[in-house]
């Protein structure tokens, strides 16, 4: 049984005549009811009580051509997403975020593919970096917008955005009241970061920061939360590192410092699939014209 048949067998249902069904479907009367015949051996059921001067359907054909029916438009409705989704008119992106890019262009981002691909439902995951390559490896993830990455092989990425890093201190803190001259002066300090496990990238970007000034950060609380980590700071239980756009918005009894002299910077990346590269092509293509 074909697409063409079930076409066929839904004309002829509609006529209830072999002469006017083979006309409109272009087809000789013998090949099509030696068709219809086929189609009943082949389901076991007959769909038509014929004689010399009637063709009427049975109470299996009356059911049989609304089943099909449906199956007809059910398939040409895939057919047509299907053709949408190649082209990037719907269907829906999986997108993975760490916290500093949500601060800058990501909303941007979103608006824009809105915009320009109203059928696409955006699916968004504040992530750590780790995260976002085990799940972009995996296909659970489309695009990965990451701070720092060292990207695995199997992913492509590209940079887009470099932040400074900020020391970030309750707003109190006695040393705010000395000129700041170096990061060792909070070598003794109580750290706030991430654990290994949720931000290795991270974590090793600042301890190099600190290392470059003489110490090992002294991390007390681990959090991957960057929200929770700005709280705590700001309760006076220690200090954090962050790049600069991660305060933006934030509204909290806070202080921080510029590390403008360190070698040390926070880039955003884009990553993504090679293997899905064509599936979501039209929404690369765009999101690589906003950040270019």
């Amino acid at each position: 049984m074909d697409t063409q048949t079930l076409k066929n067998f839904i004309t002829l249902a509609e006529t209830l005549h072999f002469t006017k069904a083979s006309g409109q479907v272009l087809m000789a009367q013998p090949a099509l009811s030696r068709q219809i015949k086929q189609l009943e051996e082949s389901i076991g059921v007959e769909l038509f009580k014929r004689n010399k001067r009637n063709v009427a359907l049975t109470k299996s054909g009356i059911y049989f051509k609304r089943a099909a029916e449906q199956t007809l438009n059910q398939l040409n409705y895939a057919i047509e997403r299907a053709r949408l989704i190649q082209n990037g008119e719907v269907g829906e992106i999986r997108i993975g975020y760490t916290h500093s890019v949500v601060q800058t262009i990501l909303p941007k981002i979103i608006k824009k593919i809105q915009s320009e691909f109203p059928g696409i439902k955006t699916i968004l995951r504040e992530m750590n970096n780790t995260d976002q390559y085990r799940d972009l490896e995996n296909q659970k993830l489309d695009i990965g917008f990451v701070t720092n990455p060292i990207v695995p092989e199997s992913l492509k990425s590209i940079i887009f955005f470099e932040d400074i890093f900020v020391l970030v201190l309750p707003e109190n803190h006695r040393l705010l009241k000395k000129k700041f001259k170096s990061l060792s002066a909070f070598s003794n300090e109580h750290f706030i970061l991430p654990h290994r496990i949720d931000g290795s990238d991270y974590v090793h970007t600042v301890e190099s920061i600190c290392l470059d000034a003489g110490f090992l950060p002294n991390t007390v609380h681990h959090t991957a939360s960057v929200s929770s980590a700005l709280k705590l700071v700001e309760a006076g239980l220690g200090i954090t590192i962050e790049p600069k756009a991660s305060l933006s918005g934030q509204h909290l009894a806070l202080k921080y410092i510029e590390l403008n002299n360190i070698n040390q910077k926070a880039q955003s990346a884009m990553l993504w699939n090679e293997l899905t590269e064509n599936e979501h092509m039209p929404i690369l293509q765009l999101i690589r014209r906003i950040i270019n």
